[in-house]
């Protein structure tokens, strides 16, 4: 599945759309002084505890962090724009825990929230004609729910791209993007330094009740993996309303094995009277137990249970059924989630898990939130181990 000449093809189509019609810039500064100078800066910080208590032969862990985020961004100065954002991460009294960077050879269980200072992001926008938006630097990339490409936010140290981005919103109802990216900042603090890595991603919801994507990434000496998605919420009365996603890919090893493997996720689910009902269905198929596929770019937490025990997929694949229950009736926001997990490959059951949260936006500034992940370990043979996590967490943002 080696499409360069695809890839290719699809900048210059972007590229060309660029040059198409003009685009309706924002207000300029009238010198590059002024354009620094009348910029915007935010503050955030983000206080989290973590727990976890993981049946590996590691200790209890204990993780006490304070994230600390200052972002600006430049006015226009004859359509170009800037963004520097600059993240520190630092314990606050309890560190009993190790930090999963690998050089961390402490007892305690891993919590991937390593301390460390950096530019979390540094880039420049160029708003080029036909709604277009030329990009180049250290960047956030976000597709679709972020299963394939995303920023693993949730972990204290953020996943961001050095990469060049072609955005274009021209065509009615639609976005664009095309990007290379050439190292990937991970959330464990280390960078994947690779040319050449392609990531082309459309949607369109011009249609009420349906967002449609289709995406190519292309991983060098990884992966490249072609899909589809699908989803959307329609009113049925009132009181009720029907949720649905649909989503297919395949993906192919950039190896001398090429092995082929497949992405199937199903969701079903009602909205009735505030209250939020959900099946889930997703397949990581295995290629005869040798490779399965996977999401290396993803924000893997969000998916297959909180306690991270699949933020890699077995070689067998992987299985994820799941009930999710939630809603605001009560003020707070409240979700219980139950996952089972089984093999692709054989009969192995890896376990179950329950996940549950209580989530409280106190003002436009603050918000809070308890989270808590149980993970059952199932069959000997899958490998996993009985892990439970409690996370207490406060935000603030001015």
């Amino acid at each position: 599945m080696k499409k360069n000449a695809l890839s290719l093809s699809i900048s210059l189509l972007a590229l060309g759309l660029s040059s198409a019609a003009p685009t309706f810039a924002a207000d300029q500064a009238d010198s590059i002084t002024a354009a620094i100078a009348g910029g915007d800066a935010t503050l955030s910080l983000r206080y989290r505890f973590e727990y976890v208590d993981a049946d590996d032969g590691s200790r209890e862990a204990k993780a006490s962090t304070l994230k600390t985020r200052v972002t600006y961004k430049t006015l226009q100065y004859q359509n170009i724009s800037g963004v520097l954002e600059m993240d520190n991460n630092s314990v606050i009294l309890d560190d009993n825990y190790n930090d999963a960077s690998g050089t961390d050879t402490d007892p305690e269980a891993k919590v991937a929230d390593a301390t460390y200072t950096e530019i979390n992001q540094a880039y420049i926008d160029y708003a080029a004609p036909a709604d277009t938006v030329i990009r180049y630097g250290r960047q956030r990339i976000l597709l679709d729910n972020q299963r394939f490409v995303g920023g693993v936010g949730w972990r204290q140290n953020e996943q961001t791209y050095d990469a060049f981005t072609i955005i274009n919103t021209s065509l009615p109802d639609t976005k664009i993007l095309f990007s290379n990216f050439y190292n990937r900042n991970t959330a464990k603090g280390g960078n994947t330094d690779s040319n050449d890595n392609q990531l082309l991603n459309v949607s369109n919801s011009s249609i009420d009740g349906l967002k449609l994507s289709a995406y190519y990434y292309d991983i060098k000496d990884r992966s490249s993996t072609l899909g589809l998605r699908a989803t959307g919420k329609l009113a049925a009365s009132d009181d009720l309303s029907v949720l649905y996603t649909a989503e297919f890919a395949q993906q192919e090893t950039d190896n001398a094995a090429e092995n082929d493997t497949d992405y199937l996720n199903i969701e079903a689910g009602v909205i009735v009277s505030g209250i939020t009902a959900k099946l889930g269905y997703e397949l990581q198929s295995s290629d005869d137990g040798v490779a399965a596929f996977s999401t290396p770019l993803g924000t893997n937490h969000k998916f297959n249970g909180w306690a991270d025990q699949f933020l890699g997929t077995p070689a067998d694949g992987l299985v994820d059924t799941s009930l999710t229950l939630s809603s605001k009736v009560l003020g707070p926001k409240i979700a219980v989630v139950y996952h089972q997990f089984d093999a692709d490959e054989g009969n192995t059951d890896y376990g179950s898990e329950i996940d549950l949260l209580v989530a409280k936006k106190f003002s436009d500034n603050y918000t809070g939130l308890i989270k808590f992940a149980d993970f059952s370990a199932g069959d000997t043979a899958g490998g996993k181990k009985d892990t439970t996590k409690v996370w207490l967490q406060l935000a603030a943002k001015f």
